[in-house]
């Protein structure tokens, strides 16, 4: 019964929790000179749990940042995302552009 246990956590804290939509799928991460000519649409604050009884993983984290920025991005009429800050607890924010 133990090994379930130890097995579900682990589980749980290096599987991604969110999906990317159809519409996120059109928005790219760039970096902040990739974006000189675009037109900034706007920001995105994203926040998922960093852990789950123990920490689940930076790049877990820092993925599913992304694919929350991402899909709230396209809402925006973004089609590229940039990071402001690194993550902190689980919450990262982003520009949101329009590349043409």
């Amino acid at each position: 019964m133990k090994f379930f246990y130890l097995f579900a956590i682990l589980a749980l804290t290096g599987c991604a929790f969110v999906q990317l939509s159809e519409a996120g799928a059109g928005v790219a991460q760039l970096s902040t000179g990739d974006v000189a000519n675009c037109r900034e649409v706007g920001e995105v604050s994203t926040q998922t749990k960093d852990k789950i009884l123990i920490s689940r993983g930076e790049e877990v984290v820092r993925e599913e940042l992304t694919i929350l920025a991402r899909n709230e991005a396209a809402g925006l009429g973004a089609n590229a995302i940039v990071p402001i800050a690194q993550p902190v607890e689980g919450t990262q924010r982003f520009r949101a552009y329009f590349c043409e």
